[in-house]
């Protein structure tokens, strides 16, 4: 493996996601309900961006400035031409950490993220990160962090790194990587598979083989088949980060917020009654078994009164990001799924269903006759907001002036669908950030552009577009016996699209 590559997997792309929780308005919440203030994002960085959706969705659709660096030139070059189409504030490279950190230009930042780097990354780049945040994080600033932890990976650890020696001792000379991860996996089934007793000792890791069979090889090669893997311990990164005088403010995931859906009555008593916060987060890891961490830290912790907090909580702004009729009732946490009281829910969803942006302090005011008590409408509000049903929501004017570099971007990335489906982010200005939608969705949201004025010749549109491709829409889940039979599926599909999702999209501004 050649040396820029730092050990890191080059020779397949990673994948086109997009990640909410690297969106700086989204910190707001999360702060505000574990009772810490809030960092205003003016300026931005993303280490290790990847293909560049989520920093590129972020800089179109806020007024942040936006820096990163991704040491791939392919995904560096994918996420510039993002960039380069949406004309926003954002500064790209391909360079290795060491490298870009001592970048002499770079500003001083208020929002620094690291999503699904720090696991697979060797100790000297983790020194470099830390170092970069110790010298570039403002003074109230936020990291936001995702890594693999234990004790959930401590069980499927032997494994992967049988799986990675395989991958790099027994592969037949110019196999690629897909091939590779193909036979490391088919090898480990049959380790298991002749009764090995780690196996019988570790049952969990049997079922778990059999699920990465199914799963993407951009993601498994990324995830598993690195040379610097280690699932690190909450505690040791926290003696990492104590290095840029950095403290733990809260979990970037919703959910984690709502103890009733992950935490058993004995164990919420057990973790009160533990007076060191820091520990409580080790303790609870066990409970939960968690095998990925989602956090946010910060430098300079400052507590806010509880009329602060409630007073900032009743300004915050929300808006519905899908269809009414398409939330469910259950929320799955740690402890399962788990049924959501109606009572409270949905009154919150009716006063949401216009699609429009409302703050918290008119929504206790629409529920008040409900006697729906401040601490459960926001538990409300946190669930929901994890269901993403719910998403936080911009001021009117920040919402105007990213309106252009957004609409931009979502042209760029309707025009991409025309020949993948490999990018799912559309950005939305209201929210400061992106929803998914699907290829056919975006290709009729191409043809509206484009000039399409009904179902018809919207349908025709989407046909055209990917049987350019070389791809059929497909009906009951088959291929269309008929060119007339494919019609009627587009014009069905292009009636929902106008009927169900284009008045969603409009609210949430989102053109093309």
């Amino acid at each position: 493996m050649s040396e820029w590559t730092g050990g890191y997997v080059a020779e397949i792309a990673y994948t086109h996601g997009y990640y909410a929780e690297l969106n700086p308005l989204r910190i707001k919440l999360a702060f505000l309900n574990a009772g810490y203030v809030f960092p205003e994002a003016g300026t931005a960085c993303e280490l290790g961006f990847g293909q560049g959706v989520s920093t590129n969705v972020h800089a179109a659709a806020s007024l942040t400035r936006w820096y990163g660096t991704d040491f791939n030139p392919s995904q560096a070059g994918f996420a510039q031409d993002l960039a380069a189409a949406s004309g926003a504030d954002v500064q790209l490279y391909d360079e290795a950490f060491d490298e870009f950190c001592t970048r002499p230009e770079l500003p001083q930042f208020d929002f620094i993220a690291l999503h699904g780097i720090w696991s697979w990354i060797s100790d000297a780049n983790r020194q470099v990160i830390v170092d970069f945040v110790r010298r570039k994080l403002k003074v109230g600033g936020a990291v936001y962090i995702s890594y693999n932890t234990q004790p959930g990976w401590a069980a499927m650890v032997p494994l992967r790194n049988l799986l990675a020696e395989h991958a790099q001792l027994m592969a037949a000379p110019g196999d690629g990587i897909v091939p590779r991860i193909d036979a490391s996996l088919a090898f480990a089934e049959k380790v298991l598979g002749s009764g090995a007793l780690y196996g019988r000792a570790n049952p969990s890791v049997v079922s778990r083989l059999k699920h990465l069979h199914g799963q993407n090889r951009q993601y498994l090669a990324h995830e598993y088949f690195n040379q610097d893997w280690m699932p690190m311990s909450f505690s040791n990164l926290r003696g990492w980060l104590q290095e840029a005088k950095l403290t733990f403010a809260c979990s970037a995931t919703y959910l984690d917020h709502v103890d009733a859906v992950n935490l058993s009555a004995d164990q919420q008593q057990l973790l009160k009654e533990l007076p060191d916060r820091m520990f409580r987060e080790t303790v609870r890891d066990f409970m939960v078994n968690t095998y990925f961490r989602k956090d946010y830290w910060v430098r300079g912790a400052r507590e806010l009164s509880q009329l602060e907090r409630i007073e900032s909580l009743r300004r915050l702004r929300f808006v519905l990001t899908v269809p009414r009729h398409q939330v469910s009732f259950k929320v799955t946490g740690a402890l399962g799924e788990s049924s959501m009281n109606e009572d409270v829910y949905r009154p919150v969803l009716d006063f949401f269903a216009d699609h429009q942006i409302h703050s918290f302090h008119d929504l206790e005011k629409f529920v008040a006759a409900a006697g729906i008590r401040f601490e459960a409408l926001l538990q409300a509000v946190l669930v929901l907001t994890a269901k993403s049903a719910l998403q936080p929501a911009q001021d009117d004017m920040v919402i105007a002036k990213t309106l252009p570099a957004a609409t931009r971007l979502n042209r760029k990335l309707c025009e991409t669908a025309r020949h993948t489906d490999a990018v799912g982010a559309m950005v939305s200005p209201v929210v400061g950030g992106a929803i998914n939608l699907g290829r056919v969705d975006k290709l009729f949201l191409l043809a509206l552009a484009s000039g399409a004025s009904s179902p018809q010749e919207s349908g025709r549109f989407v046909m055209r577009a990917l049987a350019a491709s070389g791809t059929r829409l497909l009906v009951g889940g088959k291929l269309p016996e008929s060119t007339e039979a494919e019609l009627d599926e587009a014009v069905r599909l292009g009636r929902a699209f106008t009927e169900v999702l284009l008045p969603l999209l409009k609210a949430l501004r989102i053109e093309c």
